[in-house]
């Protein structure tokens, strides 16, 4: 059972001051296959294997900014050459839980011409006349891409079951249907990287009540919002059911606990540069006579 408590661990003996933070977290953090999920035990407010503090993590996430960007680069590159791997990171989370601060955050670290960014909303009549996975199949990144889905498929295994819009034997055979997509996703090159953001309940109101005492962000306040809060508990279940049932070898979730705005984007930034690094694109080699060319080039 994965389990992130409230205290941050100490770095081992012997590790540098400061840098405790430089051991995997993808093991910290990810949902065993086939574990079983309690986030009422997880702490939204922990910092595992983080920075010691904000400034401190503000520092390392823009620390990391060369490293991503360059692996960027490479794995594009390496498309040009008939690599088709690329990465797809799934942000899921309640309302306020921080999917857009990631992508202005995190994403804005990497170039955006590489980027495909797409936000699902509720579904158009159009989407409502396919299978639900049609309209996620039609956003996924391309070969040397980074896609980011702003809430994905897993919509219609929680609104889905929290709101009862679809029969409960529908629902069941969804999250099996979810797993076979992620794994021919996983075996055509795709790194699926599935976080759930972490938040509690008191925190959401924090933030929502933030948005209503800012002129300037009374855009992003729903009144819908505050009735969505009545089914907390019911969402908290459907969660912990969908990142028990799909968290698998080839698509594992990861729980980033999201309290803390600035630990969501160091835990994120370093579980993309873990996972890139994973990857390990290269550059390809000149598919053409370097010194021919260079002499011609010479002579222009």
């Amino acid at each position: 059972m994965l389990r992130i408590s409230a205290e941050t661990p100490k770095a081992p003996k012997g590790a540098r001051k400061g840098r405790g933070h430089d051991a995997p977290l993808s093991p910290l953090l990810r949902v065993p296959s086939g574990g079983r999920v309690d986030l009422g035990a997880l702490h939204p407010g922990a910092t595992p294997a983080g920075p010691t503090d904000k400034a401190a993590g503000v520092a390392a996430t823009a620390q990391m900014a060369e490293q991503l960007a360059s692996l960027q680069e490479r794995l594009y590159a390496a498309s040009t050459a008939g690599d088709r791997r690329r990465v797809l990171l799934v942000l899921q989370g309640m309302d306020t839980s921080g999917k857009g601060g990631t992508v202005k955050h995190v994403i804005g670290l990497f170039n955006p011409s590489g980027c495909r960014i797409k936000a699902f909303k509720a579904p158009t009549p159009e989407e409502q006349n396919h299978p639900f996975l049609w309209r996620i199949m039609k956003a996924l990144p391309q070969p040397g891409e980074i896609g980011i889905f702003d809430r994905s498929h897993y919509e219609d295994v929680l609104i889905a079951r929290v709101r009862d819009l679809v029969p409960r034997s529908q629902l069941g055979r969804r999250y099996a249907q979810i797993n076979r997509f992620e794994k021919s996703l996983a075996d055509d090159g795709v790194t699926v990287v599935k976080v759930f953001l972490h938040i509690s309940y008191e925190e959401q109101r924090k933030r929502l009540l933030e948005r209503l005492d800012n002129p300037d962000k009374h855009w992003k306040f729903n009144p819908g919002d505050i009735e969505e809060r009545a089914a907390w508990p019911a969402y908290q279940q459907a969660y912990e059911l969908a990142l028990e049932r799909c968290s698998t070898d080839a698509a594992p979730w990861y729980v980033v606990p999201s309290d803390r705005k600035w630990y969501r984007n160091w835990a994120i930034s370093k579980l993309l540069l873990e996972h890139l690094e994973g990857i390990a694109p290269q550059y390809p080699a000149a598919g053409f006579d370097l010194a021919e060319c260079r002499a011609r080039l010479l002579k222009t």
